[in-house]
């Protein structure tokens, strides 16, 4: 496919990304994403981070399989979850579960670094890979790991990102937030998660607002 057609095609999912939080507003409380946050998913080529097989799909709004078991999350989940982050430049972000490395570079566009672990090691790899392809992203450092742990040698971050649900907060993600940081993360068994923003105060205490129903992969549990 042309890249004058993924371009269009992109457009279009911008325009589909703006209905969707204009008709969950009441919910997410925000029925307008943040100007930077749109423009940040207009810039990255999402067709670059999914299967060849699937880049006719990519600007469609659902998920899209990646291979071993994973997908790639709706463009709108994707966009809701980074603007509920509420980023500033000047952030470091934790992403876990890189997948094929998409909101990793949308991340990237956002903050000024991006640190990301996926527990699949052909993932992390193929990521490593597909960002490569974007000349512009100089800020990403993935690695392979159990995500439940986090990164703790470049811990504290001021946003965590977790596109896998566990059915309780992981302690050593927690202990990474920083001080007035915020996480974003599905919570619950599979068939009633709930999508949550946790802040985490000056004193340590942390507040969770669940959003709205949400289905992701469960994240993998430390042993």
């Amino acid at each position: 496919m042309a890249e004058i057609a993924f371009t269009e095609l992109r457009r279009m999912m911008l325009k589909v990304i703006n209905a969707h939080a204009q008709m969950s507003g009441e919910m997410t409380g925000r029925s307008m994403l943040n100007p930077r946050v749109m423009e940040a998913m207009g810039d990255v080529p999402r067709h670059e981070f999914v299967p060849e097989e699937f880049q006719a799909y990519a600007y469609e709004d659902g998920p899209l399989p990646i291979g071993h078991d994973k997908t790639i999350s709706q463009p709108f989940i994707v966009a809701l979850m980074v603007d509920l982050l509420d980023l500033s430049e000047d952030d470091r972000v934790l992403e876990i579960g890189t997948g094929l490395g998409y909101q990793a570079a949308v991340l990237s566009r956002l903050v000024s670094e991006v640190y990301t672990v996926d527990v699949v090691e052909d993932l992390a790899r193929d990521a490593m890979e597909r960002l490569t392809r974007i000349p512009e992203i100089e800020n990403i450092k993935v690695r392979f790991g159990n995500g439940y742990y986090g990164w703790s040698e470049n811990a504290p971050f001021n946003k965590i990102v977790v596109a896998a649900a566990p059915e309780h907060v992981p302690t050593p993600l927690l202990e990474q937030l920083k001080s007035g940081g915020k996480m974003v993360l599905p919570l619950g068994p599979p068939d009633s998660q709930k999508l949550v923003v946790l802040e985490k105060d000056e004193t340590g205490q942390t507040q969770a607002e669940e959003i709205l129903a949400v289905r992701f992969a469960q994240l993998v549990v430390a042993h």
